[in-house]
């Protein structure tokens, strides 16, 4: 609608100049203000600590201490980097086991990593280049204090100089201060975001993974994976053993037993064996069912049968309060994926159903770069933590088997949202509409 243009357009410009433009001046003023305080100080701190090593091992115990808190400040840099939309993993190789401060394992761990030394030739640099960041800060500061009429208002008052009126000697170089203050603004940001992207280069440089880091994060972090694969999988079988001993079994056994006593009777008691019979018919049928029931935890059928798609519907009409399922999928994950992910959702509805107080729930799932996507969300109490373990836990362990990731987000009062990734790629090409359930 016409009335709309205006609005639009100042949206257009918030989303587009304004809102960017704060973002960087912000992150320029803390990048700045971190480098100035600490770089040039903890390099400083780090040649003292390596130069007191040959001094009754003073530098053993020290250079650790001070490499702890590079990499805290390093640490704050890829935050502050991650805030402006650039990723970088942490570098670091993992501690070994007893690595305390103040033992010989923990300085031979802390030498020996590549990422320290790399932070440490960082730390010059990126001062020069963290301290320059203050200009994407200052300048746009300045152009709005020329923009709001600050210079006027104090040359009527007090006498001031903005720009290259120092001081202001007339109303005419006092008005100049309005273009003038545009000016500096636009151009602050324009040269801001180019000053915050030459600190992340050079950050980008020196600060994420070596190779051989990579591959001894990816070690470690497949070594866990593994463990915990294995114990699932243990537990699993434990289960199943369990299950089949005291229900199924039990009753296959009572069963025989059954038709063992009625045909002793077969001749002498046709009333007995026919109970006898009753009775067996019922026990297998309670065992048939209870052999389904376990079939369903290892592989359900309706998994098999309609797919991961038509399986999540199946478990959000079994949920007692409304569950709106979204459903983008061109094609069907490999069994293994497929049935991780169902139990993954399914978990995570069980967990909506019996803690979180909801009203609604939801579970959206997509595909897209590779990467099957699911999302289990309510709009409950909130709190709820997987590092507190139970089912939340479990989730991650299975999505963890497969290279998957798990970000939960529950604040308290709500709404707890549990996005879920599994890498991926689909077979058996078809249109799986949108839909929901409720």
């Amino acid at each position: 609608m016409p009335q709309n243009g205006p609005v639009d357009g100042v949206r257009g410009l918030l989303r587009t100049w304004i809102r960017p433009g704060a973002v960087t001046a912000a992150q320029g003023l803390l990048i700045a203000l971190l480098a100035l305080a600490t770089h040039v100080a903890l390099f400083v701190l780090s040649l003292v600590s390596l130069l007191l090593i040959p001094v009754f091992g003073v530098g053993f115990a020290l250079f650790p201490v001070v490499t702890a808190l590079v990499r805290l400040c390093v640490g704050l840099h890829r935050r502050l980097a991650r805030w402006g939309g650039t990723e970088m993993a942490t570098p670091y190789l993992p501690a070994p086991a007893g690595a305390q401060f103040g033992t010989w394992r923990r300085f031979r761990w802390v030498v020996s990593d590549p990422a320290t030394w790399r932070d440490l030739s960082w730390l010059l640099p990126g001062a020069v280049t963290g301290a320059v960041c203050l200009a994407a800060f200052v300048l746009p500061v300045y152009g709005l204090e020329g923009l709001l009429g600050v210079p006027l208002v104090l040359h009527l008052t007090v006498g001031f100089g903005y720009g290259p009126f120092w001081p202001i000697d007339n109303l005419v170089e006092a008005l100049l201060c309005f273009p003038l203050g545009a000016l500096f603004l636009v151009g602050g940001v324009a040269a801001g975001r180019w000053l915050v992207w030459v600190h992340l280069a050079f950050a980008r440089f020196f600060l994420p993974p070596t190779r051989t880091a990579e591959l001894a994060l990816r070690v470690r972090q497949l070594t866990v994976t593994r463990a915990e694969t294995v114990d699932a999988q243990a537990a699993e079988l434990r289960r199943i053993e369990r299950d089949l001993h005291d229900g199924a079994q039990a009753r296959i056994v009572a069963l025989s037993m059954s038709i063992g006593l009625a045909e002793q009777l077969v001749g002498d008691d046709p009333e007995a064996v026919r109970r006898l019979l009753a009775e067996a018919r019922e026990t297998s049928g309670q065992a048939l069912a209870e052999l389904r029931g376990l079939v369903r935890g290892i592989h359900p059928p309706v998994l098999a049968e309609r797919g991961l798609a038509g399986a999540v519907r199946a478990l959000a009409l079994a949920v007692p309060l409304p569950v709106a399922v979204t459903v983008d999928l061109p094609g069907r994950p490999a069994a293994p994926v497929e049935s991780a992910a169902y139990f993954a959702v399914a978990e995570g509805l069980a967990n909506v159903s019996k803690h979180s107080g909801a009203s609604r729930a939801w579970v959206e799932l997509g595909h897209s770069d590779g990467r099957l996507t699911i999302v289990v969300g309510d709009d409950g109490r909130g709190g709820a933590d997987a590092a507190a373990g139970g089912g939340l836990a479990g989730m991650g362990r299975r999505l963890a088997a497969f290279d998957g990731t798990m970000v939960v987000t529950s604040p308290a009062g709500g709404p707890t949202v549990i996005a879920m990734e599994l890498p991926c790629e689909l077979s058996s090409p078809r249109i799986s509409p949108s839909s929901g359930t409720g």
